[in-house]
Formats: C-alpha cells, structure tokens, sequence
C-alpha cells in the first residue's frame, strides 16, 4: 500500500472515485433518458438527433486528446476540477436549449461541452482509479466501473420518473448537472494531489520534450493490442446498448417489451460481473479472465443469434453481457500499469475504444440494412474472438502487483 496515504486516507480517496464514476454515469443516462423529449422540443427529425450526437461524439475524441495534456501539466486532481465543471455546463447549457431557447445550435454547443468534459473526465477517473488499484494492491476497476454502470441505472431510472411525470427537460438536466457538480467537486477534495511522474525530477522537461512523451505511447505495440482487446469488448458492450432491442423485434419476432427485458437482462449481467470481476481477476490473473470471459461473451453471442427460443436466447444474453463486462475496465487497468505513462497509454487505449461506440452503431446500421440485423452481429463475434487473442497483452508489466494473480 501506498506509505504515504493512512488506511483512512485511502479509503476516502477509493470512495471519492466511486463517488464521481457514480455520477457522470448518471449525468451521462440522464441525458440519454430524454432524447424522445429533446427531439420533440426541438422539432427535428432522426437525422439531425444523429447530428447531435456525433457532435458529442467528436467532442468526445477532443476530450481524450485534451486529458493527456491536463494531466501531464496539472495532474489529474486538478484537471478534474476543470472537467467536472465543463460536462456540468453542458448540462445546463443543454437544458436551456432545449426547453427555453428551443434552440438547435444551442444544443450543439451543449454536445460539445458534455462530449469534452464527459471523456476528458473518464480517462482522469480512470488513471486516479488505477492509481487507488495500486496503492491497494489488488483489482478495484470492474468495481469502479460497476459504479459507472449504476449511475447509468439511476440515471435511466430518474428519466424514466421525469418523463412519466412530465417534468421538463431543463429541470431534470439542471438538477442532474448539480448532482454532478456537487458530488463530484466534493469528492475531489478527498483525492491526494499526487506528483505527475517524470523520469528524472532534477531535469526540467519543456512542453515540447513532455508532449512528445505522451505522443510516445502510439509507438508502443503494447498500446494497439490492449486497445484491440477494449475495441472487440467495445463493440460487443456498444452493440447490444444500440441494436439488442432491435434483434429481439426484427431478428427474433418479439415485442418491444420482451426486447427492453433483453436489454435489461444484458445490463444486469455486465453490471453483476463488474461487481464480482476483481476477485476473480485477483485468482487467475488479468490475462486468463479476459481469455474465459471473451470465450464466453462469444458463445453467449451465438447462442443469441441461433436461439431456436426465447429461454436459449436470454441465456445467450446473459453470458455476453456477461463476458463483454470486464474487457474495457481490464484494458484501462493494463494501460495504466506504468504510472510514468498511465495518463497517455490510458487515454490512447481509450480513444480506440471510443471510435467503437462513436463509430460502431451506424456502421452496424448500414450492414444491418443490407443483410438483416442477426446476420450483422456475426462481425460482433468476430470481432470477440479477435479481443479474446489480444488478450495476453493485459499481462502486467514488471513491478505492478495489480492483475498478476496467484494461481
């Protein structure tokens, strides 16, 4: 453990993280929950709701560039005062578009502010939690990010209350960028200023010599396999968020509320696994997890896609979600192993599997309607499999006790 921090301390610090995964999960469902109203408000059609959101989208590449040059001048505490504020802003901007302005550009706006702080804060989080992972001595991310996975439930939850009790959307936005604000402004203050970590203190590194360290990680091999591991999870998390439901109607003639079930069912699994995963990774070791959860995530796919029922497709469904839960937390966690490097590699390995859920969906949709919805997820497999050989990449570099197991 860290000697510097007390048990108190840590412990603080662990629950500080927990606390701002929680809620830009639930600032980033909230969101999402009332897309329906925001197109309604608006007066726009499909095509300019998808303009929205690949304005977040691409706001949301800028954020991870962004966070690596946060990080390396201010350190990671500090940046997230920053970004905290920024995605907060953008839910207030969002609600204001919305329902006072009724203003599409405003909207736009919004995006980019949410997309920038939503991602710049999630590659900051992610190297704090891989920073508490260390100082514990043991695998805390798929927990981190079971708590992202509930903020996203309560979230969803609270925007379902909204929109059955009619509440417009800027007060639901507005109260959730405060939730946000808040909570994670004061989390902060119980996450240690750390010092941003360079090879040799008594050298002065100019701006130049640091960006070229963080440009470094793109020429690491190491980086493209953790990141093929978190682009095939990526893909198989991402396509059942966009396309499950849809499956269930067009693939296997089900109603919408069978298909809301399936994606339920997904949720619970992913979530449930992300609670449990640490202790497991902790016995067998990052790599192996990985490799048995791929294997299931992949049968558990085709299981779906084959299902001669609905008991052999909601099996199916629970072992992809189940299978597809640990491989971006454990990719984060590989990244981050060097903490030299942590922000950088984090926020490369990131922005791979970003492309993933910015590119993803609409790809799957243009395939989909060519040769149907079930034969298109056949790619998802593939792409599992791919994750699933990538997977010894997740081995952790020499000195890191985190992810090793002990067989």
């Amino acid at each position: 453990m860290d000697t510097a921090l007390t048990r108190t301390q840590l412990v603080r610090w662990r629950a500080a993280i927990f606390t701002i995964f929680f809620v830009t999960g639930l600032g980033f469902a909230s969101w999402a929950s009332r897309l329906p109203a925001v197109k309604q408000d608006l007066g726009i059609n499909d095509l300019q709701l998808g303009v929205l959101l690949f304005v977040s989208g691409a706001a949301s590449i800028v954020g991870l560039s962004l966070a690596n040059v946060i990080v390396a001048r201010w350190g990671a505490r500090r940046g997230m005062f920053a970004t905290i504020i920024t995605f907060a802003a953008g839910g207030l901007v969002a609600g204001l578009g919305v329902q006072f302005l009724q203003s599409y550009a405003v909207v736009c706006v919004a995006m980019v502010l949410m997309g920038v702080g939503m991602s710049a804060t999630d590659v900051m989080m992610n190297v704090e939690a891989a920073a508490v992972e260390q100082s514990f001595e043991k695998t805390l991310m798929p927990l981190f990010h079971a708590f992202f996975s509930l903020g996203t439930v309560a979230g969803a939850g609270i925007g379902i209350a909204m929109a059955a009790w009619n509440v417009g959307v800027a007060w639901h936005l507005w109260g959730a960028a405060a939730l946000v604000l808040i909570a994670g402004l004061f989390s902060l203050t119980a996450v240690p200023t750390r010092e941003i970590v360079h090879d040799d203190p008594t050298t002065k590194v100019s701006r130049r010599d640091r960006f070229a360290e963080l440009l470094s990680v793109w020429r690491d091999p190491r980086t493209y396999a953790i990141g093929a591991i978190m682009l095939g999870m990526a893909f198989a998390e991402g396509s059942a968020n966009d396309w499950l439901t849809i499956a269930m109607v067009d693939g296997h003639g089900q109603t919408e509320a069978v298909g809301a079930i399936a994606l339920t069912v997904f949720s619970v699994a992913m979530t449930v696994f992300r609670i449990l995963g640490g202790p497991l990774v902790d016995r067998i070791g990052r790599v192996w997890t990985l490799r048995v959860l791929s294997i299931a995530a992949g049968v558990g796919l085709v299981m779906f896609i084959l299902a001669p029922n609905l008991p052999v497709a909601f099996v199916g469904i629970a072992l992809w979600g189940a299978g597809a839960s640990l491989g971006f937390p454990l990719g984060m966690s590989a990244a981050a192993d060097d903490p030299k490097k942590a922000a950088a590699s984090v926020s490369a390995a990131a922005t791979i599997g970003y492309l993933a859920f910015l590119c993803g969906p609409p790809v799957l949709g243009w395939i989909s309607h060519q040769i149907g919805i079930l034969a298109t997820l056949w790619i998802i497999v593939a792409l599992i499999a791919m994750s699933g050989l990538a997977s010894g990449a997740a081995k952790p570099i020499a000195g890191s006790k985190v992810g090793a197991g002990h067989h």
